[in-house]
């Protein structure tokens, strides 16, 4: 039987680059599999949203599948980014746009951050100093190279301490002290600040309560999930008047869009009789005044309504 192993040579030198050589196909080859593989998943998810948009209604099983085809494709971005390293000089990545290497990066191309001219900006300059290094002799300004960084200022609790300072007349000995300022919730410790995060944190965000107190607990302060349910049911009893006024400015225009949203509503009801899980489908209305298109001056604003089904009763009592 031939023995067909390829002979080695023996200098080390040689062999290394050899390995070396392998590495770099390896390599390669391995970028070349996960750009397939991001391409499959990227069809899937395509394939997928055509089901549910031709399919509309019973689409709860593609909308899973599209979910797990989402966090699948974005592990499979983030192994590749990981993977793929460029070796640009930083002055050249801060004058002209990234450039993309390998079969991954032309497939997902890539774009600097686009950041409002409202966001604030801090100035740090580098000055070389007065003289020059070389021969001692003074230096002048002939010019400066700007580049751009995205800071984070990290949420950070703070507890502010009201002190009321109490005072008395010298004369008729009478007790002076200023009176304490009111609180978006009496006898609470938040603060109008806080519940604002708080609020757009869970209704905007999706954040949910026991996730924020988790959070706090980072931070230093430990807020039970009871106290967070119960800021955020009276933080809405203080914000009632605001939203009844904004929904009856908004429903007072002589132009609206509606739309509706299906959502699963959780109904015990249905459990004690032995009716499926105990969820039910509800329907939340949304309300849209924008008249910017057509050179409108009035502000926009939305109205949301929750409706428990799909009746057109609810839409004329709106």
């Amino acid at each position: 039987m031939s023995n067909d192993t390829p002979i080695l040579p023996e200098d080390p030198a040689i062999l290394k680059a050899m390995i070396a050589t392998l590495q770099a196909e390896n390599a390669k080859m391995l970028a070349t599999i996960r750009a397939h593989d991001q391409l499959i998943q990227t069809l899937r998810l395509r394939i997928a949203k055509l089901k549910k948009q031709a399919f509309g209604k019973s689409s709860e099983k593609i909308e899973r599948e599209i979910e797990q085809l989402e966090l699948a494709l974005e592990d499979l971005l983030i192994a590749s980014a990981e993977s793929t390293t460029t070796l640009a000089d930083e002055d050249e990545a801060d004058s002209a746009p990234e450039a993309t290497t390998g079969d991954i990066d032309e497939r997902m191309p890539r774009r600097r951050p686009r950041v409002s001219a409202t966001t604030p900006r801090e100035r740090r300059e580098l000055d070389p100093g007065s003289c020059c290094p070389d021969c001692g002799g003074d230096l002048r300004l002939v010019g400066e190279d700007m580049s751009e960084m995205l800071d984070l200022v990290a949420a950070q609790l703070k507890v502010l301490q009201i002190a009321r300072l109490k005072k008395s007349c010298r004369r008729c000995e009478t007790m002076v002290q200023t009176p304490a300022p009111s609180r978006p919730i009496p006898g609470s410790m938040a603060s109008a600040a806080l519940l604002a995060w708080i609020l757009v944190s869970k209704f905007d965000d999706h954040l949910p309560l026991y996730r924020q107190s988790e959070i706090f607990a980072r931070m230093g302060a430990d807020i039970p999930d009871s106290t967070l349910v119960d800021w955020c049911g009276r933080a809405m009893k203080v914000l009632a008047p605001l939203i009844e006024r904004i929904e009856a400015d908004v429903m007072a225009s002589d132009l609206l869009h509606a739309d509706d949203t299906p959502i699963r509503v959780l109904d015990r009801s249905l459990r004690d009789r032995g009716l499926g899980k105990g969820v039910k489908k509800g329907r939340i209305w949304a309300y849209v005044r924008d008249h910017r298109p057509w050179a409108g001056t009035t502000p926009p604003g939305a109205v949301y309504r929750f409706a428990p089904d799909w009746k057109e009763e609810h839409v004329h009592r709106h």
